[in-house]
């Protein structure tokens, strides 16, 4: 026992919101709320939580208590996505990696309706657990003014022009056309944000090293090659993030986010399989 607290505590969900975000790739760091988005967070029955949420209409925003469920361990120091490639203490940074994975996230609240709650913008995958809701209080929850250690750093290095260009060759061109057009995939833009920054390898963007001209960087469920030449970088190729025998093999398959995309893929693209 320590301050009186069992050694192990037991939490239940209260809902599990429902989103567009499939994987972690299509998920910011922090909800863009320039960009027009609508997430359903779909509470449980039976618990009352209709009577729960009464009065919450007229706050324009909530926060949300919920779980990292696709992560199954923790480390004491990560590598942030942002920034230059350095590992900084977990309880410095926002990563998911923590000794019980929770997150907090700030997201507009649009409307109630019965168990639903209809929100903006949020950094959440689809089918993530939600623990609590609070009402976002301006007067107390906003300390702008306040210092933000080593993020402040980063912040300035991204407030200048990116340093890179990033454009499609021909065959990376069409391959992202034609997820768009059949299977409603496109991760254009966040990859050419990541690539227009930097580039270079680094573990958390999943940036690695292909050959001596070539590099990979995986967006989800899936992989662009590319080429940098001074500050110039081409995305030469989009592959499929699985091996054709994994998408095949009854006992990998299932839950594979994309798999009949990537299998119609490998059809017109065979070589890349």
């Amino acid at each position: 026992m320590l301050g009186g607290l069992a050694p192990e505590l037991t939490l239940h969900p209260i809902g599990f919101i429902r989103t567009h975000k499939q994987v972690k790739f299509q998920a910011r760091h922090q909800p863009a709320e320039i960009e027009a988005e609508r997430n359903v967070l779909e509470l449980l029955p039976g618990a009352n939580y209709e009577q729960a949420l009464q009065d919450l209409t007229g706050f324009s925003r909530v926060w949300l208590v919920w779980w990292f469920h696709r992560n199954t361990d923790w480390r004491p120091r990560v590598m942030p996505p942002r920034g230059p490639a350095r590992r900084r203490g977990v309880f410095a940074t926002r990563s998911p990696h923590r000794p019980n994975p929770l997150g907090l996230t700030p997201v507009q609240l649009i409307k109630v309706e019965g168990r639903k709650l209809i929100l903006g913008p949020c950094d959440l995958v689809d089918g993530t657990p939600v623990f609590d809701i609070k009402p976002y209080i301006p007067a107390y929850d906003a300390f702008p003014g306040e210092s933000a250690g080593w993020i402040a750093q980063v912040d300035a290095a991204l407030a200048v022009p990116p340093e890179f260009t990033v454009a499609f060759a021909p065959l990376a061109e069409k391959q992202a056309e034609w997820l768009q057009a059949g299977w409603q995939i496109d991760f254009r833009p966040r990859l050419v944000e990541l690539l227009a920054r930097d580039p270079s390898p680094h573990r958390t963007r999943r940036i690695t090293r292909r050959d001596d001209r070539e590099f990979l960087i995986g967006c989800g469920a899936w992989r662009a090659g590319f080429t940098v030449a001074e500050n110039a970088v081409t995305v030469e190729v989009i592959e499929p993030g699985y091996p054709q025998r994994f998408l095949n093999d009854p006992a990998k398959r299932n839950g594979l986010p994309d798999r009949d995309a990537q299998l119609a893929f490998l059809e017109l693209w065979p070589e890349r399989a």
